[in-house]
């Protein structure tokens, strides 16, 4: 219950402040809540945007959940996304690739395997140089935004984009559709699947309990003779991975090359996805769905009440900072805390007439 009721709890709080604060400008808290949940759920259009937009939350959110599973903060999913998907359209201009299913895996294994080398490296240095992976993820993250702005305005620039800078376009062959009937890609079956295999690993399988176990008591994985070096940089690896394959999938699905429109964010509000799934990879997806819809009401409240669309980071933001904030309530002793109350309350006179 507490898993649950706390995070929903946060979200809740979060939206009471946010309509407090768009008050100010005039505007109605609750036509904003109104709004917020019509452009998010509100018709099959509004669901098609937020299950597009949820689609790489999912898989950057596993970037944070992986590895907090051995123990670890990293934030660097923005960085292991944009060199994934630099690595996607790379792959596609250097090599000859069929414009098949075979070619389409290939270029999202590339992104995979760019970011995960990428944040394992953060692993690596947490392991063997004893640098905070917080701050080294984060500053990475940096300097991936900077060495794929190089390549793309540089040496991988289609001389073809002129104000915006971007990579030559994918075959189309190689690009990633939508499911049948609708605007929502592939991407998002994706998304699901690996969370779920994500899940299963975790649970079910000897290497994913041996994580758990020296994210759980390190102490505990040294005495039983766990590799916890190897795991660490293990974990690193797979959440970015993850990640590498959002930004393959966006830029294969989406972008169809690689350009500024990549940088939106979606690593960094991956980590708020994560943190309120309780870095459960299942409890990712619906999350995820969530915080998407989030993030497709944002233009509905700019045009309907004139509202920035970056309002919606607002939001989020103060979503994040309650959700932190609600994990010191997490060992609260309700009872214990209510029966001390009712101890200072104090007693009410009994009349004189009914002294004995």
């Amino acid at each position: 219950m507490r898993n649950v009721l706390l995070p929903v709890g946060a979200i809740g709080v979060a939206l009471l402040l946010f309509g407090l604060i768009v008050s100010f400008s005039g505007v109605s808290p609750v036509e904003v809540w109104v709004l917020l949940f019509k452009g998010a759920f509100g018709d099959w259009y509004s669901w098609q945007n937020t299950l597009q937009r949820a689609a790489p939350l999912m898989l950057t959110a596993l970037c944070v959940a992986i590895p907090a599973r051995a123990g670890l903060t990293v934030i660097g999913g923005e960085g292991a996304l944009v060199l994934g998907g630099l690595a996607c359209a790379a792959l596609a201009h250097a090599v000859p690739l069929p414009p098949s299913l075979f070619g389409t895996v290939a270029i999202c294994m590339a992104g995979a395997v760019a970011g995960g080398l990428w944040v394992a490296l953060a692993g690596w240095l947490r392991q063997y140089r004893g640098i905070n992976e917080t701050i080294s993820s984060l500053l990475l993250a940096y300097v991936a935004i900077g060495l794929f702005k190089h390549l793309v305005e540089g040496p991988l620039r289609d001389p073809a984009s002129l104000n915006k800078p971007s990579t030559p376009a994918l075959d189309e062959g190689l690009l990633i559709s939508t499911i049948a009937g609708s605007d929502v890609h592939w991407g998002l079956v994706i998304g699901v699947v690996v969370c779920l295999v994500a899940g299963l690993w975790l649970r079910l399988t000897p290497s994913g309990f041996a994580v758990r176990v020296v994210g759980g008591n390190p102490r505990a994985a040294q005495l039983v003779g766990l590799p916890a070096t190897r795991l660490v940089v293990l974990a690193c690896a797979l959440g970015g991975a993850a990640a590498g394959l959002a930004g393959a999938i966006e830029v294969a699905a989406v972008h169809t090359s690689a350009n500024a429109a990549l940088i939106a964010g979606y690593g960094y509000a991956g980590i708020l996805v994560s943190f309120m799934a309780r870095h459960h990879p299942v409890a990712v997806i619906p999350v995820a769905i969530l915080f998407g819809g989030f993030g497709a009401a944002g233009s509905l409240l700019q045009r309907r009440l004139g509202l920035p669309d970056a309002s919606v980071l607002l939001l989020q933001g103060i979503a994040f900072v309650l959700i932190l904030a609600s994990e010191a309530l997490r060992d609260t002793d309700w009872k214990a805390g209510f029966a001390r109350l009712a101890r200072l309350q104090p007693v009410e006179p009994v009349p004189q007439g009914e002294k004995s």
